[in-house]
């Protein structure tokens, strides 16, 4: 009979989640393919589909396969990837609407917290698709609607960096203090600890939930030590985390796990094949590693979890205590080597007699084993048994706890007997060496003649150190040594610490990210100087720290951060587009084209390596070959806004004006706040003499970056141009406080103060600026003038010749405004005679 389509189904979906985690994408797109022939109306395996083509990056197949049910909104990852899809494919109004229409089905998820590296939740919160809405706003143009939805998903997840940098390129103002912070969202999952989540395997047709992990269709299952695929089982404070023999897609390809599974089923492994044996209640009980249970047990004590039920007994040979009727059931401790405790000689009898058993216990293991408490019937707990939670943790009762019932009744009937206290000497007991000895061996043997195991048919001898059935003696009873360890850190406490040091790390990195976004160039500098050595020193901050100086026109300093990042990371194509700019102002031919060539063998599809080799020819003056090598950058990606300036330099420097002024544009498209392509336009209608549009262009890309002094001194131009030197002289004057050092602002400032007849002012700017570039022949030029005016002739004449050697082919000109100097000396002489 063939087997149903729903089974063939869930096998294809757990194939391909299994291909996705391993990044087998190909196999995992074949396995969907499969699946949705199975299921063509399936919402879930349109679903799957359409996440392989995306992660594929076949952007038009996931957009055609998650559409149907994707733009109706009736599954929520078919619109989530619909959204994404049509985010690529700049259909923004599309990918809007679908979320939309889905608004019901994430609007009250929130899976933060929730993911961990063998558990996944494969569909998104709220936070996540209110990012997403964020992009497509941004790229759709609505602004306003684009920060509303990055706020919103900031608070509810307050590290949805996404979100962060969305507001930051907007150039909206924010706290950060406010940002970085726990949420009430996050407070909420955290309080919970990680959530019941589905395996990757285990999805249905309809969307999973938070909560899909039935506990009431679960088997309770107890973990193998020796097992790779299963997960610790640990109750820490409270903190209790789910845990499986094995996951369920190794269950579903191999069909076997080791459960608690009720016998004669035929769902569990029959105990005849494990060897395992069986409660009273019919339950096969799946071997532990006795050393971990221990640990776990005693480890609980220690952290306060006096309120959990007491550690499994472990399984005991049966037998039956003369005058109860009672059976008892224990396994056997571990053998270790004879050589740590020397064995008490017995008869040969007695020698035949516990062959195969161990003579020696670890003293850890026996105290342990002697707090263990058990039922009348010496049989595991049916609670524990019944309750897959306890039986998942065992803890131990605090040991000033009451007795349970069971075990008062049982002492009535008998004295306690522990010889396991023997060995309690090595954790410094002294009672341990006072116990009364057994009787004698021949009582001992006629006992022991009666009492016996069966397991798979075999009789088998008990064990000779379990001596609970003994009657007829006391034993003093043994008292626990009190332990008082160190108070133990939570579980909770840790992760709250750990998070809380993320946050104050992220609120670094975002407080510097959002100054430099803002072009406050010293105050991220400052920022990321403050962060640790470990967190500074990678490629993402040196390359703010490189773009910051960039910024402030330091090239020199801004190379050697990028040099660093090149060697710290060689592939890395990010930023390396303001490397290739840096390098063009140093004049580094060499180190230029070395940088193209590289970043074209990583990547020939970048749109990176082609604005470097553009670079390069632009510094070899082959303007023509440097626009072709631009066009090809934005070709590779139409929204690389700093490729579309490139160009548009480019074609200002073949006097091209109209194609540099569409070239800027287009970079205005791709980012409104590319401040570069603003100052392009500027530049374009400065040259054409439209000295009042110009102004208007350069105003709105200083308004962007209000620190650029070059900007600022651009005002300053054209406002001379338009014969308005007063204005001019304010943004010169700004413009040097910007950048003390910027030499152009300075002589600009000193030209107009010597045309607004201040030559005193003139000459101590022109002082300044004859610190910074001494061999410039303009400056010294400008000072002979001063002193002209200012009537100190020597001083004058000085500065002329220096200039005059400085620049030779300015000769003639010089020695025009010498020569006037001593025509009017001529002049002056007369008259004072």
């Amino acid at each position: 009979m063939s087997p149903s389509t729903h089974h063939v189904a869930h096998q294809l979906r757990l194939l391909i989640y299994y291909h996705l985690d391993c990044n087998l994408l190909r196999n995992a797109l074949f396995f969907a393919g499969r699946l949705h022939a199975y299921e063509p109306r399936a919402t879930e395996a349109a679903y799957l589909l359409a996440l392989c083509h995306l992660r594929l990056g076949q952007l038009k197949a996931a957009y055609d396969s998650s559409k149907n049910p994707g733009s109706r909104g009736t599954h929520l990852g078919c619109s989530y990837i619909f959204a994404q899809a049509c985010l690529g494919l700049e259909r923004y109004g599309e990918g809007l609407a679908a979320l939309e229409k889905s608004r019901g089905l994430w609007i009250s998820r929130n899976s933060w917290n929730k993911h961990t590296d063998i558990r996944r939740q494969p569909l998104p919160d709220a936070a996540a698709v209110h990012c997403l809405q964020g992009k497509l706003s941004h790229a759709y143009g609505d602004t306003n609607r684009a920060i509303e939805c990055y706020a919103e998903a900031l608070k509810l997840n307050s590290l949805m960096w996404d979100a962060f940098v969305g507001l930051c390129d907007l150039g909206v103002n924010v706290r950060i203090p406010n940002i970085f912070k726990m949420t009430p969202a996050m407070m909420i999952a955290m309080e919970s600890g990680i959530g019941e989540e589905t395996f990757l395997g285990e999805l249905g047709d309809s969307p999973p939930s938070d909560n899909l992990l039935n506990k009431k269709t679960q088997p309770p299952q107890i973990p193998s030590s020796n097992d790779p695929f299963s997960i610790a089982t640990n109750r820490v404070n409270n903190d209790t985390r789910s845990s499986f023999t094995k996951s369920a897609l190794y269950e579903k390809l191999n069909g076997s796990t080791v459960t608690v599974t009720p016998i004669g089923t035929g769902t569990g492994i029959e105990s005849e094949v494990l060897d395992t044996p069986t409660g009273s209640n019919g339950c096969a009980i799946a071997p532990q590693d006795p050393w971990n249970a221990e640990w776990k047990a005693v480890r609980s004590i220690h952290e306060g979890n006096a309120a959990a039920e007491p550690p499994l007994a472990p399984t005991r040979k049966s037998r039956t205590i003369a005058g109860l009727d009672m059976k008892f059931g224990i396994d056997a401790p571990p053998r270790m080597k004879a050589s740590h405790i020397r064995i008490k000689s017995r008869t040969h009898g007695d020698s035949e007699e516990m062959d195969g058993v161990a003579s020696t216990i670890s003293s850890f293991m026996t105290s342990s084993m002697a707090e263990r408490k058990r039922t009348v019937s010496g049989q595991i707990a049916q609670s524990v048994i019944a309750n897959p939670t306890l039986q998942q943790n065992p803890s131990i009762n605090d040991p000033m706890a009451p007795q349970r019932r069971s075990v008062r009744l049982f002492n009535q009937i008998r004295p306690q007997s522990n010889k396991f206290a023997a060995s309690t000497g090595s954790l410094g007991l002294k009672e341990g060496r006072d116990i009364k000895k057994a009787k004698s061996i021949g009582t001992r043997r006629a006992q022991l003649s009666t009492v016996g195991r069966v397991v798979s048919g075999n009789r088998k001898h008990i064990d000779p150190m379990d001596i609970d059935s003994k009657e007829g003696r006391y034993e003093q009873p043994i008292v626990p040594v009190p332990f008082n360890p160190k108070p133990a850190v939570s579980e909770k406490t840790k992760e709250s610490e750990s998070l809380q040091y993320l946050l104050d790390l992220f609120t670094k990195l975002g407080s510097g990210y959002f100054a430099l976004s803002h072009y406050r160039c010293e105050e991220a500098l400052k920022i990321f100087n403050s962060i640790t050595p470990s967190q500074r020193e990678t490629p993402w901050v040196l390359a703010q720290m490189g773009r910051a100086l960039f910024e402030q026109t330091s090239y020199t300093e801004a190379e050697k951060y990028f040099a660093r990042i090149k060697a710290m990371f060689p592939a890395r194509l990010e930023d390396m587009e303001v490397y290739s700019t840096i390098l063009w102002h140093l004049k580094s031919e060499v180190d230029l084209a070395f940088l193209a060539h590289e970043i074209l063998d990583i990547d020939r599809l970048s749109p990176q390596a082609w604005c470097a080799v553009g670079n390069s020819f632009s510094l070899q003056r082959d303007h023509d070959q440097a626009l072709k090598c631009f066009k090809r950058a934005t070709q590779l990606d139409p929204k690389f806004a700093y490729a579309f300036t490139l160009q548009g330099h480019e074609h200002v420097a073949n006097e091209e004006y109209d194609k540099a002024m569409a070239a800027y544009r287009n970079g205005i498209a791709a980012e409104n706040r590319h401040y570069n392509a603003w100052y392009g336009l500027g530049r374009v209608y400065e040259k054409q003499g439209k000295y009042n549009v110009a102004e208007q262009h350069y105003r709105t890309a200083a308004g962007i970056n209000p620190t650029n002094a070059v900007l600022v001194c651009c005002i300053g131009v054209v406002l001379e141009k338009m014969k308005n030197p007063k204005a001019a002289l304010v943004q010169y004057a700004r413009s040097c406080d910007l950048a003390p050092k910027s030499a152009l602002s300075r002589f600009k400032k000193a030209r107009v103060l010597m045309a607004l007849q201040q030559p005193d002012e003139a000459l101590r700017e022109l002082n300044v600026l004859k610190d910074i570039v001494p061999d410039e022949a303009n400056v010294h030029f400008l000072l002979g003038r001063v002193y002209k005016i200012l009537r100190q002739k020597g001083d004058a004449i000085k500065h002329f010749t220096t200039a005059l050697n400085l620049d030779p082919k300015a000769s003639h000109y010089i020695k025009e405004v010498m020569e006037q100097m001593e025509d009017e000396d001529d002049e002056d002489g007369p008259m004072a005679g």
